[in-house]
């Protein structure tokens, strides 16, 4: 029956010294490359290479040592010296007619998508960064501003990519306009709040410009003060209050 399935079965043996290798179908020696006799009485470490997570070792490590399930995401090699990332899951499991454990080990390629995830990635990031432009008005003002829903990963991504654009410019006040901003929570507050305060380490004053009635009242529900930031109404408003400033 295992070996009629497409998962890759490994059966270990914690009995034993080193934990060997006692059963494996025929998924693992397709995904490895290894024949069956080259694999069995061995250690399962022999799939681990220079580039293995030492981390995702040793979450398994400690899950055998425990007998505990485990699920980890690990680059394992082939026999070829290929490499491929193991979605693997380990199961301790109690024979009771035997009164001993056994390590089930149930293995899936995830390379291609690990790839696809990571271009996917990529893509978000660069929308992301493609919504947070950072405009120039005159050499020392700039507006910032921030286009749908924001949460703490975009917030990061803002702050990553403002900061040293801000650097190597001669900003004194930056403009952060929420016009376009459909909505709020606590993280991208946070995220706001601590921009304002790496900016006034840089010597640029932060304006909010734009708070609209939604996000006012969805900020007070979530007990967020917004008062302690210079805001207003629009970033018309805001440069009119720069030119009395001048």
């Amino acid at each position: 029956m295992i070996e009629q399935t497409e998962l890759v079965f490994v059966i270990s043996d914690p009995n034993q010294e080193d934990n060997p290798i006692i059963y494996v179908n025929k998924g693992f020696t397709q995904l490895t490359g290894y024949e069956y006799d080259e694999v069995v009485g061995r250690n399962c470490r022999f799939l681990q290479g220079p580039d293995t997570d030492k981390q995702a070792v040793e979450t398994v490590r400690e899950a055998i040592r425990k007998k505990e399930e485990v699920s980890v995401q690990i680059l394992n090699y082939k026999k070829d010296g290929s490499t491929f990332w193991n979605l693997l899951h380990i199961d301790p499991t109690y024979v009771e007619s035997e009164g001993q454990y056994y390590f089930v080990g149930i293995q899936k390629d995830v390379t291609e998508y690990r790839a696809q995830q990571e271009k996917l990635d990529s893509y978000y990031q660069e929308i992301e960064l493609l919504s947070t432009p950072l405009v120039p008005i005159t050499d020392d003002v700039s507006i910032l501003p921030i286009i749908g829903n924001i949460d703490e990963r975009r917030m990061n991504v803002v702050i990553e990519r403002i900061l040293p654009q801000i650097e190597k410019s001669e900003i004194d006040i930056l403009i952060v306009d929420l016009s376009s901003f459909a909505d709020i929570d606590e993280a991208a507050t946070v995220g706001i709040f601590q921009l304002k305060d790496l900016l006034k380490l840089k010597g640029v004053t932060m304006l909010i410009a734009g708070v609209t009635p939604k996000v006012a009242m969805k900020a007070r529900g979530l007990d967020i003060d917004l008062s302690s930031l210079r805001s207003y109404g629009s970033v018309k408003q805001a440069l009119e209050a720069i030119d009395k400033l001048k």
